[in-house]
């Protein structure tokens, strides 16, 4: 289909709830979206392409054509919009990158049975124990009670493989008993799996005292060797004792939701609590860049981590608002047969659980992504952004700052592959100003500097990939026609700010206000040059005013000219220096009679006490 024919589909489709599939030229579904108002929602992918993210607009580009599922409410569309993410997992969603859910430790039905995690339970005579909170935690209690009842961790498999070869290494270590080296070990492999069963059901105290008979018998038999064993066993298992609450298959009650969006990874954080304990934490890292609103992102990645698992926790407590969160409620409660709470607070205990599964988060992607990782994806962002041709390694930011008609200058601080390049900032005193003229600074300063860069200038030389003016779209044009006028093309943008003074938008000549608020790294970086401008101008600015003041001290004494005053000042340093220095002093730098007049100026009372000769 054709834009047109896209755009005037999307114009005819009802005001009725619903969900839309967009496909591609090859027929495979690419993004399934649910709405509150179909034709209003999905008439907004034809519009403007300005106002989407980088993202929407990948994934309109790739827009063959599309159909929609009417529903009769929210709620509907959102049941049916999760089954279809999940069954086609369509690239330009939001995807977690598996459906596991809530773990269970199998237990196979053979002659040899074996230890596994599962995501649900199956009829095929297998035992399973759980659910438990999480895989991580789970994965490690199996292999702590292979460990500790000395059960293989290879990958033989008996009866078959019994005999066949040399026990490993395991068994030479002390780790596993051997099981493969004769078939008559049998009995003890089953009594090995019973006392793991044992401790899976919750049954550690029957088990202790069992082992603790069997210990007292080997020894008055004199089996030293086996009653060793068995109190290295004993030993083991207590320490199990600290995991209870988890290997008895106990199930989170509350569940912390934590996220993290950053520049190069985001990170989605789930904290289980029993009985108000922290008992397990899990954790999935996402690659791709994250544009959403952070409810459209939590909503995705809440909903494909719960729907469809047998057992919740009883409360889910969230770091923001989701958009359909009233539905989301109906339907895990719908899905489990019993109440289940979705939960933002605000303030408290519960506010203090949620900041502190955010912190993980936070803690997870700065740890999982480097620096430069972190800068490259930023300029990509930027790029991508603002259209540009290249990545913008290098940024130049402009600001002026005057006080009245005196001490106007402006400044240019530089970012290299997102840093800040100090050695490379630049001051400008601006020249035959007689009143402020922002626009009029900004066209002497942005003329001297590429005047600089075409006369190969040291200094200036490096030429910038990218400009940003501290200004709206006039300063910009500016910038326009200072470069076009000296056949220079460099991309410039205006720095928007709102009414907290901070960068809300990049500006072009044109007036186009491009957002960047819904990006928080980037919101974070482009706010970084702003402020940092701003800060090295208003530095400038005072320096020049107290030099200003200063001076004029000086200029009331008989004798002092610019120069001379130049001298002192280079000398002293300050005038309190130079009032604070003895007239000998003084007579080091200028003439006698001038550092006598220097002196009876900041010391009047000993001038009119000195005898006259």
């Amino acid at each position: 289909m054709t834009w047109d024919e896209l755009k005037d589909k999307a114009h005819r489709l009802p005001k009725r709830p619903g969900v839309y599939l967009m496909q591609d030229i090859q027929n495979e579904i690419i993004y399934v979206g649910k709405a509150k108002v179909l034709k209003n929602r999905v008439s907004q992918y034809f519009q403007d392409s300005a106002a989407h993210t980088e993202k929407t607009k990948a994934m309109v580009s790739q827009i063959d054509h599309f159909d929609v599922i009417v529903a009769d409410n929210e709620f509907e569309a959102l049941v049916l919009e999760s089954a279809l993410i999940k069954r086609h997992q369509p690239r330009y969603n939001i995807l977690l990158k598996d459906d596991k859910g809530y773990p269970y430790i199998r237990l196979s039905p053979e002659v040899y049975p074996m230890f596994s995690l599962v995501g649900r339970v199956a009829e095929d005579g297998a035992r399973y124990f759980g659910p438990y909170a999480s895989r991580s935690s789970t994965q490690a209690i199996v292999e702590a009670l292979k460990k500790a009842l000395h059960l293989p961790h290879c990958r033989k498999v008996f009866p078959r493989d019994i005999g066949k070869e040399r026990p490993c290494l395991n068994y030479h270590m002390g780790l596993c008993d051997g099981y493969c080296r004769a078939p008559e070990l049998q009995e003890q492999y089953q009594e090995a799996i019973h006392q793991a069963v044992s401790l899976l059901e919750g049954k550690q105290k029957e088990l202790k005292a069992e082992l603790t008979e069997e210990m007292e018998q080997a020894a008055e038999e004199l089996r030293f060797e086996r009653a060793a064993e068995l109190r290295d066993r004993l030993k083991a298992i207590e320490l199990l004792g600290a995991r209870q609450k988890v290997v008895s298959g106990a199930l989170a009650d509350t569940d912390v939701i934590g996220f993290e969006r950053g520049a190069a990874k985001s990170c989605f954080v789930i904290l289980h609590y029993i009985d108000g304990e922290l008992a397990a934490k899990e954790m999935e890292l996402l690659e791709l860049p994250m544009e959403e609103q952070e409810g459209d992102i939590l909503s995705l990645l809440v909903r494909q981590y719960y729907q469809g698992r047998e057992r919740l926790p009883k409360k889910i407590l969230l770091p923001c608002e989701l958009p359909d969160q009233i539905p989301l409620t109906r339907l895990f409660s719908e899905q489990v047969g019993q109440k289940i709470e979705l939960l933002t607070p605000q303030r408290g205990a519960k506010m203090d659980l949620v900041q502190l599964a955010n912190h993980n988060a936070q803690e997870e992607v700065q740890r999982l992504t480097t620096q430069e990782e972190r800068q490259n994806r930023l300029l990509q962002m930027l790029m991508q952004l603002l259209q540009l041709d290249t990545i913008p390694k290098r940024i130049e930011a402009y600001d002026i700052s005057n006080t009245g008609s005196d001490d106007i200058v402006a400044s240019m601080v530089v970012y290299e592959n997102g840093r800040g390049k100090k050695r490379d900032y630049r001051h400008f005193k601006l020249k035959d100003m007689d009143a402020p003229d922002d626009y009029a600074a900004m066209e002497q300063v942005l003329t001297r500097r590429f005047q600089r860069l075409i006369d190969e200038d040291e200094k200036f030389g490096a030429k910038p990939d990218l400009l940003l003016i501290d200004g709206g779209m006039t300063h910009v044009r500016v910038a326009y026609q200072v470069l076009k006028g000296m056949g220079l093309t460099i991309p410039a943008f205006g720095m928007v700010k709102d009414d907290r003074h901070r960068t809300r938008a990049l500006m072009t000549a044109q007036g186009q206000e491009i957002g960047i608020q819904h990006i928080p790294a980037l919101f974070s970086f482009i706010g970084q040059i702003q402020e940092e401008t701003h800060r090295f101008a208003i530095e400038f600015n005072r320096k020049q005013r107290k030099q200003r003041i200063q001076g004029s001290q000086l200029d009331q004494i008989p004798g002092v000219g610019e120069k001379r005053r130049a001298q002192l000042l280079k000398t002293f340093k300050s005038i309190k220096a130079i009032r604070e220095a003895s007239q000998e002093e003084l007579e080091g730098v200028v003439p006698v009679h001038v550092a006598k007049a220097v002196y009876s100026h900041f010391h009047p009372q000993e001038g009119e006490n000195t005898p006259c000769e």
